[in-house]
């Protein structure tokens, strides 16, 4: 059996040299076929290799929480300046205009509400609708240390397996319950496992000590989850830091449409991840897009 405590004490990571993509400019990505880099490419911006990602499918275990009444009015405006949405099937189906939206990132696993034990999901959708729906990939919840951890593992192999019969990615989605430390030995642990069991991006957390470390052990797309909403200013500051320590992006909800100017924050998020913007640059142009909002 590996050693345990060296894997979790491992330190060469080597978070000054990238990954070499072979020829797809989506790390770990340059041994699918033509169907799952079509749709990686449609998530990623090929000029920056990041992606700006709208997550707005709270509702499938929170129902209609604040910013997200109705989605009609609060989210469809932002979509021009999203690279990829992060919805559900009944949303996209129901509410989202087909005509100019961009990548859609499918919500793949479901069932239990706030009401009950979160880690209890199940796959929630055929990766056959996937398809219908032209699906750029599907976003499935792990539960790594849950309670019902290979339950929730055994969801997103399924879906990878179904992924790669019809060309759609998996997207594997960190779930970090109450009593779990979001650190960068916990994130590098769910992270990796998520990648190795074929998961071809992840979404996770941001921890301020050895996030480059998780970024690098990971042979895949690490996106960060924005999380609960923050001041402007610390929001704008975590996506900088993030990229710079190897994120391929953000995928933000509460952090932009709970604010009181969306449409400025979600352009403010872009200038941080595909134009290099400073935070203090970014919280700036929020101020002066959104009229002086002061949240």
């Amino acid at each position: 059996m590996a050693d345990l405590e060296g894997n979790l004490a491992a330190k060469s990571y080597h978070t000054d040299i990238p990954q070499e993509s072979h020829g797809f400019f989506v790390k770990g990505a340059s041994g699918l076929d033509f169907g799952m880099q079509h749709r990686l490419s449609r998530i990623f911006d090929q000029r920056t290799g990041k992606t700006v990602m709208l997550a707005f499918d709270h509702g499938y275990f929170q129902g209609p929480t604040s910013g997200l009444e109705r989605v009609d009015l609060n989210i469809v405006p932002l979509i021009p300046d999203a690279d990829a949405l992060m919805a559900t099937r009944g949303i996209i189906r129901t509410v989202i205009p087909p005509a100019g939206t961009g990548a859609l990132v499918v919500r793949a696993s479901g069932g239990p509400s706030i009401l009950k034990d979160l880690s209890d999901e199940q796959i929630a959708m055929d990766m056959s609708d996937a398809a219908r729906i032209d699906a750029s990939a599907v976003a499935v919840q792990v539960f790594i240390g849950g309670e019902r951890e290979t339950q929730s593992v055994h969801n997103m192999t399924r879906l990878v397996d179904a992924g790669l019969q019809y060309g759609i990615p998996v997207l594997g989605v960190t779930a970090v319950g109450r009593e779990l430390t979001r650190d960068a030995r916990y994130l590098g642990l769910a992270t990796r496992i998520i990648a190795e069991l074929g998961a071809q991006m992840v979404k996770t957390y941001y921890c301020e000590e050895g996030f480059s470390q998780v970024t690098a052990a990971c042979p895949v797309p690490v996106i960060m989850a924005g999380g609960k909403k923050l001041p402007v200013l610390d929001a704008l500051t975590m996506a900088r830091r993030a990229v710079d320590e190897g994120a391929a992006g953000v995928d933000m909800g509460r952090n932009i449409f709970q604010r009181q100017a969306p449409e400025a924050m979600i352009k403010a998020v872009r200038g941080v991840v595909h134009d290099g913007l400073s935070p203090d640059d970014a919280a700036t142009m929020y101020a002066e897009l959104s009229g002086g909002a002061q949240d």
